[in-house]
C-alpha cells in the first residue's frame, strides 16, 4: 500500500532561476531543497536548527463526495512550482526536505488518509516541521491522526488544539461516507475514543456558507470561532484575546488553512470561492500571531485547484503564505 500510493517527488519539479551557484544568500528554494524517501529505513532525525518537511496530498476525492468542484488533486505540484523560486530567507542551518506525495488513486479516501497519517508521523519522527500541500481539505483528517499518533508515543494524553482558517466549519455528519466537509466531526469522535479534549477554533467563518444546524453542532462541540465579517469590523484586540485564550489552553497547535477562507479576488482557484472572504494580510497577521506562541507542531494548506485558478494566483498565494510561515519559524529559533 505504501509503495503503491506514495511517490517521491520528481526532481524536475524543483527548478527555476539561478542567481548564483556559490553565494548561499542568493539561493532560491529549488537550490536548497533535498528530496527524501519516507520508505528509506536509513532516515535519521534532523539535528540542526530547523528542518522543514514538505509532503503533498494529491486528492480531491473528498471534494467530489461533498459535491464540490474538483481540481485540487494537482494542487501540490502547482504550489511546488511557485515555491521553487522563493529566496532562501534563512541561514544554512535551516534545511528544506521534500518527502514526496500521497496519491489518492486506486484506493479509498480512508486508505489515502491513513497513509498520510503514517507519513506525517514519519516526518515528525525525523525531527522535521511538517508542511502539507493540498489537495482537498480532507487532508486534515489524515494530518491530525499523524500528529496524534506521534504525540501518543511521547505523552499519555496529547493536548492538541486545531486552528482552522476556513469559511466552513466542516462538521457535517458522515453516516454514509466521509468527505471534505466532515473531517472535524470525525476528529471530534476520535477525541472521544481517545478520551482527549476536542479543541477546535475556526477563523473566517461565513454565515452564508454554514447552515444553522452546523452552527448548532459547532456550539455543541464547544467550537470557538471568529466570523469573517467581524475581522473587518470588530476591534482586533478583542479577537486576538479570544484566540490567545484558546492557545493558552493548548500544549500543541495544528494549523490548517482552507484557501476558500480568502476573498475570491485573491484566491479564485478553489472549489467554493468566497466573494466576502478575508484578505491575505489579515490571514498572515493571525498566522504569525499563532506561530509566535511556539506551540505549533504542524501546518497544511488545502483546496488549491490549478484548473480553476486565474494566472496561478491561488498557488502563488499559497507559496507566499508558506514563505511567511517558514520565515517566522526561522526567526523564532
Amino acid at each position: 500500500m505504501f509503495t503503491k500510493n506514495y511517490k517521491t517527488t520528481d526532481e524536475s519539479f524543483w527548478n527555476g532561476r539561478i542567481d548564483s551557484l556559490d553565494d548561499f544568500y542568493a539561493y532560491r528554494w529549488h537550490q536548497w531543497i533535498e528530496r527524501i524517501d519516507l520508505t528509506d529505513e536509513k532516515l535519521t532525525p534532523y539535528e540542526d536548527k530547523l528542518g522543514i518537511g514538505f509532503i503533498g496530498f494529491c486528492s480531491d476525492e473528498g471534494i467530489k463526495i461533498n459535491n464540490g468542484r474538483v481540481g485540487a488533486f494537482d494542487g501540490p505540484k502547482a504550489i511546488r512550482k511557485k515555491m521553487a523560486n522563493l529566496p532562501c530567507c534563512f541561514s544554512k542551518d535551516v534545511k528544506l526536505f521534500d518527502a514526496g506525495d500521497i496519491i489518492n488513486r486506486n484506493c479509498t479516501l480512508q486508505e489515502s488518509q491513513d497513509l498520510l497519517a503514517i507519513s506525517v508521523e514519519k516526518i515528525l519522527d525525523s525531527n522535521l516541521f511538517p508542511i502539507l500541500l493540498g489537495g482537498g481539505h480532507e487532508i486534515a483528517f489524515g494530518h491530525y491522526n499523524g500528529v496524534l499518533n506521534y504525540l501518543k508515543k511521547h505523552t499519555k494524553k496529547p493536548n492538541i488544539g486545531i486552528i482552522n482558517f476556513d469559511a466552513h466549519f466542516d462538521l457535517r455528519p458522515y453516516d454514509k461516507e466521509s468527505s471534505s466537509g466532515t473531517m472535524f466531526r470525525q476528529i471530534s469522535d476520535i477525541c472521544i475514543q481517545e478520551n482527549i479534549d476536542f479543541s477546535y477554533f475556526c477563523i473566517g467563518i461565513q454565515k452564508h456558507s454554514n447552515t444553522l444546524s452546523l452552527f448548532k453542532t459547532a456550539n455543541e462541540l464547544n467550537t470557538k470561532y471568529i466570523l469573517a465579517e467581524h475581522m473587518e469590523k470588530k476591534e482586533e484586540i478583542d479577537l486576538l484575546n479570544k484566540l490567545r485564550n484558546f492557545i493558552s489552553q493548548q500544549e500543541y497547535i495544528y494549523i490548517t488553512i482552507c484557501s476558500d477562507v480568502l476573498a475570491a479576488a485573491y484566491a479564485p482557484g478553489v472549489s467554493a470561492p468566497q466573494p466576502l472572504g478575508i484578505t491575505p494580510q489579515i490571514l498572515l497577521k493571525y498566522l504569525k500571531y499563532i506561530l509566535k506562541s511556539k506551540k505549533v507542531i504542524s501546518f497544511d494548506i488545502a483546496e488549491i485547484s490549478p484548473k480553476l485558478d486565474i494566472d496561478n494566483m491561488t498557488s502563488n498565494l499559497a507559496a507566499s503564505i508558506i514563505y511567511s510561515l517558514v520565515d517566522t519559524l526561522c526567526k523564532m529559533k
